[in-house]
Order: C-alpha cells, then sequence, then structure tokens
C-alpha cells in the first residue's frame, strides 16, 4: 500500500525512484548479521540482566528468476556464533564452527546452520508467492524475511506500508493475534543507494503486560540502506529501547534493548581475506565488536 508521507509536501515534479530486486540465478549473496539483546527484569525491588550476542552470516541462492521477474532463492546460514550472559551464571558461548557438541540449549542453533532453511518464491517487489519452510522441527513464527518494496516509482517523502500479523503465545496455553503494519518512509537518495526509515505501527489495541512484553521484542525500527541500481538491500541497522511495567506480575517491569545489524558481504573482498591465513575472521570479530559496542 502507498501513501504520501504526512506531514510531507511532495511536489509534483519530484523525481521518482523504481524499486525492484534483480537477481541472477545461480547468484549467492552473503550478508553478515549481528543481533544483541539485553533484557532486565526487575520483580520486586531485585533486578537480573539477561545478555544475547550472535554473529552469522546468511545466505541466499538464487535459483531462479523467471520471465515475468519472479525470484525463487533458498534461504540457509553458514555458521553462528552465539554468546548468553546472566546474572550470577557463568557466560556461554559457542561457534559451530567448532567441532566439539554443542552446550545445553544450543542444540537447535547447531542443527539449523549448512542446510536449507527457507525456499521462498517472490516477486520483484518483494511480495511472497511461495514459502516453503525446509527445515526440520521448526515450530517458530515464520518471520517477514524480505523486505517489501514500493509497488510503484516514489520520490522522497512518500510512504508504503505493509500488514503483518504477529501470533502471541500466551500462558494460559492460548494464543493472541496481533495486528500491525511496517510503515516504510524514503528519506533521500545519494549516489544511487536509497535511505529508508522503516518503523512497526501495532494495530491491535494491547493492555496485556504479558502481549507486551513479546510484542517489543518482534518490532522494528530503524533504517535500511537499499541498491537502486544492483537491485538489493545494502544494510539495515535496527535499535530498540521498551520499556513493559507488570509483567510478569504486578510489582514487575522489563527494560528490553536491542541492535540488529545486517551488511551485505562484498565476495571480492571476503575472497581476499579468505587467503590471507585467517585474516579476515579477526576483522570479522573486531567488527562485531564495533557494530554491538553501543549498546
Amino acid at each position: 500500500m502507498l501513501g504520501a508521507a504526512t506531514g510531507v509536501a511532495v511536489a509534483a515534479d519530484a523525481e521518482k525512484y523504481s524499486f525492484e530486486y534483480r537477481f541472477t540465478p545461480g547468484e549467492t549473496l552473503r550478508t553478515k548479521v549481528v543481533h544483541q539483546a539485553q533484557v532486565r527484569t526487575t520483580v520486586d525491588g531485585s533486578s537480573q540482566t539477561a545478555s544475547t550476542v550472535s554473529t552469522s552470516t546468511k545466505v541466499w541462492e538464487v535459483v531462479e528468476v523467471d520471465g515475468t521477474g519472479q525470484i525463487t532463492f533458498v534461504h540457509s546460514v553458514d555458521h553462528v556464533n552465539m554468546k548468553n550472559e546472566v546474572t550470577g551464571r557463568e557466560s556461554v558461548e559457542f561457534d559451530t564452527r567448532d567441532t566439539e557438541e554443542p552446550p545445553p540449549g544450543f542444540e537447535h542453533v547447531a542443527k539449523r546452520v549448512g542446510v536449507p532453511l527457507t525456499r521462498i518464491k517472490m516477486t520483484k517487489t518483494g511480495e511472497i508467492v511461495e514459502r516453503e519452510e525446509l527445515a526440520p522441527e521448526d515450530k517458530s513464527q515464520p518471520s517477514q524475511m524480505v523486505l517489501p518494496l514500493p509497488t510503484r516509482p516514489i520520490a522522497v517523502g512518500e510512504v508504503w506500508t505493509n500488514p503483518y500479523e504477529f501470533v502471541i503465545q500466551l500462558q494460559d496455553g492460548t494464543t493472541k493475534p496481533i495486528k500491525t503494519r511496517q510503515r516504510f518512509e524514503l528519506k533521500s537518495v545519494e549516489h544511487g543507494v536509497a535511505t529508508i526509515e522503516v518503523a512497526t505501527q501495532v494495530l491491535t489495541p494491547v493492555d496485556s503486560p504479558e502481549v507486551q512484553a513479546q510484542l517489543v521484542q518482534r518490532e522494528s525500527e530503524g533504517t535500511i540502506r537499499f541498491d537502486l541500481e544492483a537491485g538489493r538491500m545494502l544494510g539495515q541497522v535496527i535499535d530498540l529501547d521498551r520499556h513493559v511495567v507488570g509483567h510478569p506480575n504486578p510489582k514487575s517491569s522489563m527494560h528490553y534493548r536491542t541492535r540488529f545489524s545486517e551488511e551485505l558481504i562484498d565476495e571480492d573482498a571476503a575472497s581476499t581475506a579468505e587467503k590471507d591465513n585467517g585474516a579476515g575472521d579477526g576483522r570479522t570479530a573486531a567488527k562485531a565488536d564495533e557494530d554491538t559496542s553501543s549498546n
């Protein structure tokens, strides 16, 4: 759905930009994903903090691009490094490139690395036509894997939205659907790269702290960079800082902070780094620290 940005006047003769994905059969896209989350829970004046940092490589293998521009690709994850810390406990770290058995609680991560996870067929503007979950025993709610693009040329300041429904699992065993929409605004275009601002808008009234506590962990608020000529996302940064009061009991509170960053990997640079006796791994670790240090 497209519309003019609220409070922004777009001139009739303003330059408009077309968005579409441009992939080639046989092409492989890799992105580095860094996700840091911190949850501080306070109950009756006593606080506990749980922190998770994960660094992974996401892979899209383009299988087919048909005559209408519809794209079929297979999503997988090359590797994952995770570190969990909880107040009063010893930290636990796991890297799927190690040969050791995963620590308790990380088994599901190891099973989902290096195998096809999802097959997607989408239009050139990112509308999902078909989705097939390939990973065994995956009972999680499907994530929104693809950035939906505007279906017509737009100018800086214009907005498009995409509806999305979250299903919240409640403690009593029931579920509650929450209608939301993602709001995208084209903020600028420089040297062929579009900067897009994204934010989640919750449409279903929510007054339950239990629902709020889960919902804040699924919202998005940040910026995306899209290469108009190459037809692909270059990167995104999502930052959230939310408070929920009254969960799990009326005298408790939760402070949730997260940063999610994703960056397209330059395959030529990556190939050079791999030949440099593992220097590429050092640079990756340094970049992960840089990406997450602000949290």
